[in-house]
This record gives structure tokens, C-alpha cells and sequence, in this order.
């Protein structure tokens, strides 16, 4: 079931569950971001990595070239033309067990072209959101830093799951900044 605004308010205070977390929309002269009737407007934070083909690498999620992307830290980022960029959120988020976290991209930015991907928060997960922005157009597009991103929609099971992202060990628990690819490597 979705949950509203009342179930994630008293989650973020009682069990910190978006931190920090902004108990209203804040929208005047800003892309929005904070408390919606039924989600959370996350913002994304001055961290980009931008991809580039300056060095002309394969782009491959089982052996990551660093070289495949140039760092930016600023109060907006400018992503190329039908190109990509990652960073990562100002929030950090604490899942509970019995939640699944869904995102879906703001419409300020897909009426310009700009889709924002971010993979499912799941059960008992916690840290920085990774989110990945294409740019589809064949213009450059300004993102702004600390400004809304997406919206996170959360969803409640009946009861607990049996095995949650944190009991399984999941690669990215617990991750800080903009997280690259990982895959788990046999031991």
C-alpha cells in the first residue's frame, strides 16, 4: 500500500528515515523538494560525474573505467547532449523492513528532456541515493544542484520480509557519495 505523508513524517522522526528531512514542499524559485501528499522530493546534491568519450573507453559495469567520466562539484551541472551523468542525493535514507522505495522522475525535468533513474530502495537498505540523469536530448541541460530531482513514492508490505537487503549483505548498503558500478567478485 501506498503511504502518505503522515506515515513518512512520523518515520523520519521517530526512526530517521530521510535525513535531513524537510517536512514540507519547498517550491518558490526552486525545483521542488521536501513532504508531498504521498512521497518524498529528494534533492540531488553538488556531486556529479559526468560521462565523456575523451578517452574514447568502454562503458562496462563488470570492469568500470574511472576514465569514463570527469568529476564536477558546482551549483549546477551541465550534462552534454544525449549523454549521462550520476550523483548522488543530499538525504540520506534509512529503509525499514516491511518498505520498498520507488522513484520516479520529476516533471519539470522530463519536459525537458532529462530522465532521472534510480533503482528500487529496498527492504532494510540505507545510505546516499545514487542517481543516474540522461540527458535524451541533443542539447545541453542545465541540473540544479540542491534543487528537487525525483520523487520517491513508498510502498508497505503486510508483514516483514524474510531476507532484507542489509541481512543479505547488498553491495551498496551503507554507500557515501556517488557510487560506481559494483558487482560481487566469487571469494
Amino acid at each position: 500500500m501506498l503511504k502518505p505523508d503522515t506515515w513518512i513524517r512520523e518515520m523520519c522522526k521517530k526512526h530517521k528515515m530521510i535525513s535531513p528531512f524537510v517536512d514540507k514542499l519547498i517550491a518558490k524559485n526552486k525545483i521542488s523538494y521536501g513532504l508531498s501528499s504521498y512521497g518524498y522530493d529528494i534533492r540531488v546534491a553538488d556531486e556529479y560525474k559526468v560521462f565523456t568519450n575523451v578517452h574514447n573507453v568502454l562503458v562496462d559495469p563488470k570492469s568500470f573505467d574511472q576514465k569514463s567520466f570527469v568529476d564536477i562539484k558546482a551549483p549546477y551541472c551541465i550534462v552534454p547532449p544525449n549523454s549521462f551523468a550520476l550523483a548522488r542525493t543530499i538525504e540520506y535514507f534509512r529503509i525499514p523492513r516491511n518498505v520498498t522505495g520507488l522513484c520516479i522522475g520529476k516533471s519539470t525535468y522530463a519536459r525537458c528532456g532529462i530522465v532521472v533513474n534510480i533503482t528500487p530502495l529496498e527492504a532494510e537498505w540505507e545510505g546516499y541515493l545514487t542517481i543516474e540523469i540522461s540527458n535524451t536530448t541533443p542539447l545541453p541541460a542545465k541540473i540544479y544542484s540542491n534543487e528537487g530531482i525525483a520523487q520517491l513514492l513508498f510502498l508497505g508490505a503486510e508483514k516483514p520480509c524474510e531476507i532484507s537487503y542489509k541481512d543479505r549483505k547488498g553491495k551498496y548498503q551503507k554507500q557515501i557519495g556517488v557510487t560506481l558500478p559494483r558487482i560481487i567478485k566469487k571469494s
